[in-house]
């Protein structure tokens, strides 16, 4: 890359002239860079310029700065004059302001700097260009070689895909599984919710009961109250019935003592007679007609009123025993209901264990069939990691084999080069290593002989490590090159390293022939 950078200032004063010149090269070669200021005052003149600073840059490059300084004074006599009125000009007499810039020096660096940085960032970019593109050629040789090798096919691809669907089969009938619990859970939620509204309405059932008996007991209580209070009634008649009796006895008694021990006097007619008897008969008979009236209507109206509470008593004893039957089948209704509430609970919560229980192998199946696929991707995972692994083995194998190849078919030339010498004659071999290095816009080619120990260790490691020789070493294209180093330490972007093997056949000091054949890495 050559670039030119031309830059000038003049200053002109009211007196004289002044120039302010600059003018910097870069390239191959270097740059220069040089500043020069003139000035001239009357008959005098001064100089200022020419001083130089060289520096090399990392790549070959280097720039030169110049900086004199000169001074002289001259004059001339002519023919005398007369004398004349000298008259000063003041603003002549000030001195001259000859100051550089400071900042020109400031901007000078920077723009060095700048330049410095820009060719860095070019080099480092072409660097990296052909970087690429020597990478690029050494996939695209291994892919070509990779294409031409034929290559088993493993079957543990076959394996994993047969693992995978033996999981999968696994996983699917976990699946129906896991579907005939959901049925079977979801049959079980609507026998819990029809045992459960049987319980509901069995414990309805049982409230009303309990409602019932509670009013069934009220009755019992109301009826038992009235038989007792029948029962009270019905002594307190027969104190009465018998009270009654005794005092109607009593009376009968004194009253037929009275008609016995009474004296009548009857004053009689004499014109008239008396059947007497007849008339106390009579008497007595009515009173006797009238006491048996009294008596029975007395008993029948007892008998009457002791068989409607007997017939009541009878039908108050009937409702007791059958509220009492009723109570007892309530009570023998509320015990199965209790005991079938208890059997309902139990199923409720032995179901409900089964569908926790079926629940967590749900759960459990589904996690293991999880770790199982996890586990499987993991193994997958490392086996495409060691096949990966293996091939980059193979790659390097392959490498380090074409390396050896190559030596092997060198080795095999020189044995083939010397046996014909001694087999015709005389011949000289020859073998001379060709590196080819360009930087920027500059080629650098060397021919150097080597011995077969020194082309073993280039070769190889050049080879093996994928990079050409240039960016292996110290600082620099690297000491192992022969013919061609620098100091200055950036390695090139790109690098060519070919074998020359020369055959010579000379007879009598002179060459018979001449053969040469280069082997390109």
């Amino acid at each position: 890359m050559t670039s030119y950078k031309t830059s000038s200032y003049t200053v002109k004063t009211s007196s004289a002239p002044r120039s302010f010149s600059s003018r910097s090269y870069a390239g191959p070669s270097g740059s220069r860079k040089s500043f020069s200021v003139q000035s001239s005052f009357g008959g005098g003149s001064r100089g200022f310029g020419g001083t130089g600073i060289t520096s090399s840059t990392a790549y070959g490059l280097n720039s030169s700065m110049g900086l004199g300084y000169g001074g002289g004074f001259g004059s001339s006599l002519v023919a005398q004059a007369p004398i004349t009125a000298v008259t000063v000009n003041r603003s002549l007499l000030a001195p001259l302001n000859l100051e550089i810039d400071p900042n020109i020096q400031i901007v000078r660096t920077q723009e060095k700097e700048q330049i410095k940085s820009l060719n860095n960032r070019f080099a480092s970019f072409i660097d990296k260009v052909r970087f690429l593109e020597q990478q690029n050629k050494m996939l695209e040789t291994k892919w070509n070689l990779l294409q031409g090798q034929t290559t088993t096919r493993s079957n543990i691809d076959a394996m994993f895909e047969a693992y995978i669907t033996n999981l999968r089969r696994q996983l699917d009938s976990l699946g129906n599984d896991k579907m005939k619990l959901e049925a079977d859970l979801h049959n079980m939620q609507g026998l819990v919710e029809d045992f459960k509204n049987k319980y509901e309405d069995e414990i309805n059932k049982r409230t009303e009961c309990e409602n019932d008996f509670v009013l069934i007991k009220k009755d019992v209580d109301e009826a038992y109250m009235n038989k007792v209070e029948l029962e009270a009634k019905l002594e307190s008649l027969t104190d009465e019935i018998n009270f009654l009796r005794s005092i109607y006895e009593e009376e009968l008694h004194e009253l037929q003592s009275q008609i016995k021990d009474t004296s009548v006097i009857v004053e009689m007619d004499n014109s008239r007679n008396l059947d007497m008897d007849a008339i106390v008969a009579e008497v007595r008979a009515q009173y006797e007609d009238i006491a048996n009236r009294s008596r029975a209507e007395a008993e029948s109206w007892y008998r009457t009123k002791y068989e409607e509470m007997q017939t009541s008593a009878t039908r108050y004893g009937d409702d007791l025993r059958s509220t009492k039957t009723e109570i007892a089948d309530l009570t023998r209704m509320i015990q199965r209901l209790t005991s079938e509430i208890d059997s309902v609970k139990g199923q409720r919560a032995n179901l409900e264990a089964q569908i926790a229980e079926a629940e967590e192998r749900g759960e459990l199946a589904v996690k293991d069939a999880k770790a199982r696929i996890k586990e499987l991707e993991e193994a997958l995972q490392r086996a495409k990691q060691d096949m990966a692994r293996q091939i980059r083995e193979y790659q390097d194998l392959m490498n380090v084999k074409l390396a050896l190849d190559i030596e092997i078919a060198t080795y095999r030339k020189l044995l083939e080069g010397e046996e014909d010498r001694l087999a015709s004659g005389i011949k000289a071999i020859n073998i001379s290593q060709q590196s080819s290095k360009s930087l920027d816009f500059f080629t650098f080619t060397s021919y150097s002989g080597f011995p077969m120990d020194s082309l073993k260790s280039n070769y190889s490691s050049n080879y093996s490590s994928g990079y050409s020789s240039g960016f292996s070493g110290g600082s620099g294209y690297g000491g192992s090159m022969a013919g061609f180093s620098s100091s200055s330490g950036y390695g090139t972007t790109q690098s060519k390293k070919n074998v020359v093997i020369k055959m010579i056949e000379t007879k009598d000091g002179r060459v018979v022939s001449e053969s040469s054949e280069v082997i390109e890495d």
